[in-house]
């Protein structure tokens, strides 16, 4: 399969970091394993970019690796008015436009996914469909919004 056929997947913040903590580094190591066997094609972002600057060094050296594999998603003017339109909706409040924006680049930088750690303001159940249908009042498609728990292939019968 090549490179353009690959399902685009965004990863936040949080999954660089989930590598280094107990709960999530797993499935989150899985994850960019798959990126770097060329599974996935990861996307992230300048918001990821400015939120790592503050993580551990580990984090960071993660993330400068994983720009090897990456495509990044600019911060555009249609992602900016696409996390106002998600306030506006109350799918979160002003408190969390961050949230918002990882949710905004991913969907409108044509991701199949966004994958996250985040079960309060992304990955929530109240809260994946309340983003799709603010994209598709705004003309855009819906995106997949899952832990990486979630998207990691399972090659062994014995995972299944």
């Amino acid at each position: 399969m090549n490179r353009r056929n690959l399902i685009r997947v965004y990863a936040d913040t949080s999954v660089f970091g989930g590598v280094y903590d107990k709960e999530f580094d797993t499935p989150s190591a899985a994850f960019f394993d798959e990126v770097r066997e060329s599974k996935r094609t990861l996307v992230v972002s300048d918001i990821v970019r400015r939120e790592i600057m503050t993580a551990p060094e580990e984090v960071r050296t993660l993330f400068d690796e994983m720009l090897a594999y990456a495509q990044i998603a600019p911060v555009t003017a249609e992602a900016l008015q696409l996390r106002q339109a998600y306030v506006r909706a109350g799918v979160v409040t002003p408190k969390w436009l961050d949230d918002a924006l990882h949710v905004a680049l991913a969907t409108v930088s044509d991701c199949d996914v966004i994958v996250s750690w985040n079960f309060k303001h992304i990955v929530h159940y109240q809260k994946i469909p309340l983003y799709n249908a603010v994209n598709a009042l705004e003309g855009y498609g819906s995106i997949l919004i899952h832990s990486p728990q979630e998207v990691i292939g399972y090659e062994n019968e014995e995972d299944l």
